[in-house]
């Protein structure tokens, strides 16, 4: 892509983006994503109700009188997104990519980080980890993601979200709020998520085409993976082809939930078809809640 058409894609989204974390996520990101760590404050005499486990022990010596640690919360975060780039989000039918609709998503979120005061960085993946940009704050850094997203062109096609989840573990060492933005066609991740989300906060951003979901009768049609390249033609006028198809679909869907389920993890499906700042809101009241 030219450098004048893609810096006016980048103006484009950053007006759009900046523009919703602004006028309608700023509050509600705050309230849902509040500094995740705590830091050692003051000390003071021990007061009853109290936990005895924030007792100073030496403080406590030296004064004979038992004194307890004050904690006030770290309002600084690191957000960590985590984007699949892998070739089935280079699918789309309604106007737009899914990948369009991740740059924009990882867009809104990167600046209602900032307005937070938050860092960003962001791990670019396929089936394996494409590109890193370590965590930073400032517009500028912002505009760089943005610009990444728009341009980049990832080196392989397939997903492999445990390698992205296993890099972001090494990768990442104080506790971070960490948004995975994929369409999760892929499996054999459920210990790799269960594992970085003891240590970090995972947010799930489901992004799908409805197309995926179903297909039509319309006879004979030939279908191009878009991960591995391979070429299938498939008889859509055969009603028990469709009703396997729906049924892989419903048995995913199991799959992914409980996989979320089990790990204590939020997660939400975002239509590209349809706007996803009601989707976005939904996520944030709920996690305000949980506060």
């Amino acid at each position: 892509m030219e450098t004048k058409e893609l810096l006016k894609k980048v103006r484009k989204i950053e007006i759009k983006t900046n523009g919703l974390s602004n006028q309608i996520f700023a509050g509600h990101y705050h309230s849902a994503f509040k500094g995740m760590g705590i830091a050692f404050n003051e000390v003071r005499e021990y007061q009853f109700g109290d936990d005895i486990r924030n007792i100073d022990w030496n403080v406590t010596a030296r004064f004979n009188h038992p004194y307890v640690k004050i904690f006030e919360e770290e309002r600084e975060m690191t957000v960590v997104l985590l984007v699949d780039v892998s070739g089935s989000n280079n699918f789309g039918t309604f106007n737009k990519l899914k990948k369009e609709i991740i740059t924009e998503i990882a867009a809104v979120l990167s600046f209602s980080a900032i307005n937070n005061n938050d860092k960003v960085g962001v791990i670019f993946f396929s089936d394996k980890i494409e590109k890193f940009i370590p965590p930073k704050k400032g517009t500028k850094h912002i505009l760089r993601i943005i610009r990444e997203m728009i341009d980049f062109k990832p080196d392989s096609n397939g997903t492999n979200i445990a390698e992205a989840l296993k890099f972001f573990r090494n990768a990442i060492n104080k506790r971070s709020i960490a948004f995975l933005i994929s369409d999760f066609n892929n499996k054999n991740f459920e210990e790799s998520i269960k594992i970085a989300n003891k240590k970090h906060d995972i947010v799930c951003l489901r992004i799908f085409d409805k197309r995926e979901r179903s297909i039509p009768d319309a006879g004979l049609l030939k279908i191009r993976d878009s991960e591995t390249g391979n070429l299938l033609w498939i008889d859509t006028s055969s009603k028990k082809v469709r009703e396997n198809f729906n049924k892989n679909i419903i048995e995913h869907d199991d799959y992914l939930n409980d996989i979320f389920t089990k790990a204590g993890i939020d997660k939400v499906d975002i239509a590209i078809e349809k706007d996803y700042v009601p989707a976005l809101t939904k996520l944030f009241k709920m996690r305000s809640k949980k506060k």
